[in-house]
């Protein structure tokens, strides 16, 4: 924005005279600073454009980890792989157990500080306590990337029992956003909302007559749908925003793709399509406006 100095009606003119003289006609379209001074030291100053924004890639983006799971769920072998700047090939390996049964896993959010990188890893156990308890683990693993090696380290730093039902033939799903994990069980009615923060618990969903979970998806902006049924026909889903907030339910099942793991129909349960109504067609204005 340009700035003027506040001067008397002949001086001004004058001053307008010769910036018009003195600035191209594309001079606001400028990126650079121009400083158009007159002998009396009266002109203008444009700022310089700020820098252009720099990205910063983590030190570990061009290594990758893989997991699989071993003794029937018994444990998760996880194993980093992929190139430093300096070496190429795979780094470390390790297990992340005893579980009862391991039936899903996700990774958390990266924090990079210099060549250190950390990330939790979760995994929902649904065969805990020698049964059909269902218990979230929680793992800490850090690279330490300085070329050409990666020094790996995977701890466990939490449990958490939650109120879902697993057992024999349970199916675990789980999806997540920035702050919250959404899991649930082909055993249980209703799935669970998981703050990272503080490890807070909200139960979610429920249907009359009752339903259990059949899948759990999350797009890239951070919207998840959790839904319910569907191999027999009826089914039902509970959509959340970015927030953990709940945004919509309806009949049917309704699922949000990533632009990362995308949705395969083999995955589920043969769930039944959602109704699109023309009432969920419809926009719906948060604040009402009054035209002055």
């Amino acid at each position: 924005m340009s700035k003027t100095s506040h001067l008397r009606a002949p001086v001004v003119t004058s001053l307008l005279l010769a910036l018009a003289v003195a600035l191209p006609a594309n001079a606001g379209n400028a990126t650079t600073a121009v400083q158009t001074t007159r002998p009396d030291h009266i002109g203008i100053i444009l700022p310089p454009s700020p820098p252009p924004a720099q990205n910063v890639v983590p030190p570990d983006s061009g290594l990758y980890t893989t997991y699989s799971f071993g003794d029937a769920g018994g444990y998760v072998l996880w194993l980093v792989c992929g190139s430093t700047v300096g070496s190429d090939g795979c780094y470390g390996s390790g297990n992340l157990g005893p579980f009862g049964h391991a039936g899903a896993i996700i990774e958390g959010n990266e924090t990079v500080s210099g060549k250190t990188v950390t990330r939790n890893i979760y995994v929902v156990d649904d065969a805990a306590n020698g049964g059909a308890g269902v218990k979230l683990y929680i793992y800490t693993k850090t690279d330490v990337v300085s070329s050409p090696y990666d020094q790996i380290t995977v701890n466990l730093t939490g449990t958490l029992s939650l109120p879902l039902v697993g057992g024999a033939g349970a199916v675990s799903y789980i999806a997540a956003n920035k702050g919250f994990l959404f899991t649930g069980t082909s055993r249980s009615q209703e799935a669970v909302r998981i703050e990272k923060d503080n490890l807070s618990i909200t139960e979610l969903g429920g249907f009359s007559p009752p339903i259990n979970v059949s899948s759990i998806t999350a797009d890239k902006y951070g919207f998840v749908t959790v839904n319910f049924g569907g191999s027999s026909g009826f089914g039902g889903f509970y959509a959340f925003d970015p927030s953990g907030n709940f945004d919509e339910d309806g009949g049917g099942n309704d699922l949000v793709a990533g632009n990362a793991n995308g949705i395969s129909i083999g995955s589920l349960a043969a769930n039944g399509a959602s109704g699109i109504s023309a009432s969920r067609m419809q926009i719906r204005l948060k604040k009402t406006f009054v035209k002055p």
